[in-house]
């Protein structure tokens, strides 16, 4: 009897690891910024609306191999100072105190808190956005998430496009003139436009 419970003990310690083991495989990827764009767009004097990127960042994102989105993790991590719109004398203003403050600020931060799976290949991804040493939650909408490739230099890929609105007054971002006819000269809201493609890390 002492043996038979033996046996059974070691072999549901074995099934408990190889359980354990099945669950925590995962996936890291790296966000490729040669082939990715982070940028964002926001409406300028009520009547167009101005396109910006950031030029350097690096991310990560943890899969699970069996499929479960739920268990993803994200991060992003943006070099402020590498604000661009084409226009220097704006870029100048936006890496000044009365946006970004660069000099004091000059990293953002996105962490991923939760991971919901959205239609047939899309996610909702909760996050925290950290700009200026602020921190809110914000919600991006992921679609047109790929099935993993492979390149030809036997490295995989995949890619996604993630979207999101936020309120630029929630992270200190405050400055504004008021328009004579109405109106105001930059907006509040700002639309978030991400589209990454992901190098998987090799065995």
């Amino acid at each position: 009897m002492n043996r038979f419970r033996s046996i059974f003990a070691s072999a549901l310690t074995g099934v408990l690891i190889l359980g354990a083991s099945a669950s925590a495989l995962a996936s890291d990827w790296d966000v490729d910024a040669a082939h990715s764009h982070v940028g964002f767009g926001v409406r300028h004097m009520m009547v167009s609306t101005v396109h910006g990127e950031f030029g350097k960042y690096t991310g990560t994102i943890s899969l699970d191999d069996g499929g479960d989105f739920s268990k993803a993790k994200a991060h992003l991590q943006i070099d402020a100072t590498s604000i661009t719109t084409g226009n220097d004398k704006r870029d100048e203003h936006l890496k000044s105190p009365d946006f970004f403050d660069v000099a004091h600020f000059p990293t953002i931060v996105f962490d991923s808190t939760k991971v919901e799976k959205h239609g047939a290949n899309g996610l909702i991804l909760t996050g925290n956005l950290t700009i200026k040493n602020i921190t809110k939650p914000v919600v991006l909408t992921v679609s047109d998430l790929t099935p993993e490739v492979k390149d030809p230099w036997g490295g995989t890929r995949r890619g996604a496009t993630a979207t999101a609105k936020i309120n630029r007054k929630d992270f200190g971002l405050t400055w504004n003139k008021a328009l004579e006819a109405g109106g105001v000269v930059v907006g509040d809201d700002v639309n978030l436009e991400i589209e990454v493609e992901l190098s998987k890390h090799k065995a």
